[in-house]
């Protein structure tokens, strides 16, 4: 085992909670946008919407508030009121503010890794602006050696950051909840990837298990497993 690594963390939903602050907003769509049909047909649409918007707005909030506010608009042929789109653009509002609180645990892995001798990096997508305000409102940025936030997460993007780092095979670990952005681009090049589950995850995330067949990846039960796994 090298001297030490590379442990490469995600942020939402590995180091804090954030899916279900967009669950109790969509949740509450449903509730506005409830005389144009039921939960499931305005899920649909929204899920739509948002799978094109992403190749123009990206991740996060911001990307997520204009795509309810045209979901709104079409499913209400253009009649949404001004009140409704206040309230979404209310929802959107918190979800650029809400409290940070990092999971149980997470405090605790990220100072016993740094007292091992280990470089930490905080790798997350996303919009720049609200992830930078995130790790700010979290408090956990001094214990990383760095930060990036990147646009997406591929093969090209860690690949790209990997030799950036200069990091090998025995020297890198990623660390994260999302089987698509966490884990399968990096085994899929060969490195190392540790899975936390988190008892919630984004539609968009959702991976097919067939594509899971031959992977090689490891799995901890929460992140204080991390510890027995990076020594």
């Amino acid at each position: 085992m090298p001297a030490s690594y590379l442990v490469a963390f995600d942020a939402d939903d590995t180091l804090w909670p954030n899916q279900p602050h967009f669950d109790r907003v969509e949740a509450r769509l449903f509730e506005i946008m409830a005389h144009c049909g039921d939960v499931a047909y305005i899920s649909t649409h929204l899920n739509a919407v948002q799978r094109r918007n992403m190749q123009l707005f990206g991740y996060g909030a911001k990307s997520f508030t204009l795509s309810m506010i045209e979901t709104a608009i079409q499913l209400t042929n253009g009649a949404v009121t001004g009140h409704d789109i206040q309230q979404i653009l209310d929802m959107g509002k918190d979800l650029l503010r809400f409290p940070i609180e990092p999971l149980p645990g997470v405090e605790e892995v990220l100072t016993e890794l740094r007292q091992r001798g280990h470089r930490l990096l905080l790798l997350t997508k996303g919009d720049l602006f609200d992830q930078e305000s995130k790790i700010a409102r979290s408090g956990l940025g001094e214990l990383f050696d760095h930060v990036e936030v990147v646009s997406e997460k591929d093969e090209a993007t860690y690949h790209r950051l990997l030799t950036r780092y200069n990091a090998t095979v025995e020297e890198f670990v990623m660390i994260g909840n999302s089987l698509k952005s966490d884990i399968l681009p990096v085994a899929r090049l060969g490195f190392r990837a540790v899975h936390v589950p988190y008892h919630t995850n984004w539609i968009f995330e959702h991976v097919d298990p067939i594509l899971l067949e031959g992977i090689v990846f490891e799995q901890v039960a929460d992140i204080r497993g991390v510890l027995e796994m990076v020594r």
